[in-house]
């Protein structure tokens, strides 16, 4: 993934973690905002329940691929743009042992869900609550669970 596509400083890294997590999966849980510079950012980190240095290097090199292949859009595609989102993909530990068709599975379901959430803020109403729709659909009046 080139440099321009990912996220390297501390401080976009906290951020984008400090807002609702968007998508819990077996190998990856994902946090986003809306970009401020319109692109897609993605930032890798794995766990360090994932013992080892050379396994959590290996699964963030995967991961990477996984975020390149499922959530960026390369330019020029057929594929319309879409507002660009800053994402962190925190590896658990189950990653390891999946292949990378399933780390592009569960990447692509985050960019899923964050076209749905965008959907839904700029499709009118946000619902009963008492506020927009963030990353996660919910507005800020909804409880849930």
């Amino acid at each position: 993934m080139k440099r321009r596509f990912r996220l390297r400083r501390r401080q976009d890294f906290d951020r984008v973690m400090r807002t609702p997590r968007v998508f819990a999966g077996r190998a990856i849980v994902a946090f986003a905002t809306p970009s401020p510079s319109g692109g897609w950012r993605v930032g890798v980190t794995v766990s360090r329940r994932l013992r080892g240095a050379v396994q959590r290097n290996r699964l963030r090199r995967r991961l990477r691929e996984a975020a390149r292949a499922s959530l960026l859009i390369p330019p020029g595609s057929s594929v319309p743009q879409d507002e660009g989102y800053d994402v962190v993909l925190v590896g658990r530990p189950a990653a390891a042992d999946l292949p990378l068709t399933a780390l592009s599975e569960e990447a692509a379901r985050v960019r899923a869900r964050l076209a749905e959430a965008a959907g839904r803020t700029s499709g009118g109403s946000t619902g009963s609550g008492g506020g927009p729709a963030g990353p996660t659909g919910r507005t800020s009046g909804e409880m849930g669970g």
